[in-house]
């Protein structure tokens, strides 16, 4: 617990750290309109980064483009991609790096629908595949290129927690998850002699729309009220509550700081940040 907290206090001070240096570094953020990945684009922002954010939905995208910190001369933007299109979602991204580079890249996505094994199709899992990993692997090679050329990169993989503890209702989610995680571990081991890191931080229950989603599914299948099934899940959260988007967001200037650390892991794993 010492460890988790002197973590925390260490993010802080890079992101402090960070705030003194304008134009700092460029950032792609993914499903970025809300939720986790609009928080982490606010406190990269806040700490000079200049902030794509990406997602598909335009108003939700304008709103969280209007919040964020541009104090430093940072020049915000966004992007309009559709993560459950991979064929279209590849033409954007190709799009957008005919003119963009990125030191920064977090590959973040909306999650696939829950359902137990018996209850998916080798459709659902192809869908789920390209969902939640061939997106990020497109999105990372063509990211890579400038990166290993300009000797510094960090890549951030938002995943999820079900990675090392499975949920049986989340079969999609597990399964696709788990194989990114392990092909971005390959991918470390190849890059980080040219100055590039590639982490994944393994969020648990967090306030998002996505648990809520789910809270809500829960609650329809079990026949009890929201705030029910709500109590039911955080029964598996020591705190006994939800995660903070502000305290999650935190953490991601400790994977994308300049200098590289020797004292973190190469997997994060934060089921609830105090």
């Amino acid at each position: 617990m010492n460890n988790t907290h002197n973590k925390l206090a260490e993010a802080n001070n890079i992101r402090n750290s960070y705030g003194n240096q304008s134009n700092w570094k460029k950032a792609l953020i993914g499903a970025s309109s809300a939720g986790i990945g609009a928080g982490i684009a606010k406190v990269l922002a806040s700490c000079g980064a200049s902030v794509t954010l990406a997602s598909r939905s335009e108003e939700k995208l304008k709103h969280t483009l209007e919040s964020l910190d541009s104090s430093k001369g940072q020049a915000h933007q966004y992007i309009l991609v559709d993560y459950n299109d991979h064929e279209d979602y590849k033409v954007q991204i190709d799009r957008y790096f005919e003119s963009n580079k990125v030191d920064i890249l977090v590959n973040n996505s909306n999650g696939p629908q829950a359902g137990t094994i018996d209850q998916k199709n080798l459709a659902d899992y192809q869908h789920a595949f390209e969902l939640l990993f061939q997106n990020h692997c497109y999105t990372t090679s063509c990211a890579l290129p400038y990166m290993l050329a300009n000797g510094y990169g960090r890549i951030i993989n938002v995943s999820s927690s079900t990675v090392k503890e499975p949920v049986s209702n989340l079969v999609l989610s597990n399964t696709i998850r788990t194989a990114l995680i392990s092909w971005s571990k390959s991918l470390s081991e190849d890059v980080a002699k040219d100055g590039v890191t590639v982490n994944s931080i393994l969020t648990g229950l967090f306030d998002t729309e996505r648990i809520q989603s789910l809270t809500n599914m829960d609650a329809q299948r079990l026949g009890i009220s929201y705030e029910e099934a709500l109590q039911l899940r955080l029964k598996q959260v020591p705190a006994a509550r939800l995660g903070s988007l502000k305290n999650m967001a935190t953490w991601s200037p400790l994977s994308a700081r300049p200098t590289p650390t020797t004292s973190l892991e190469p997997i994060f794993r934060w089921m609830v940040v105090c």
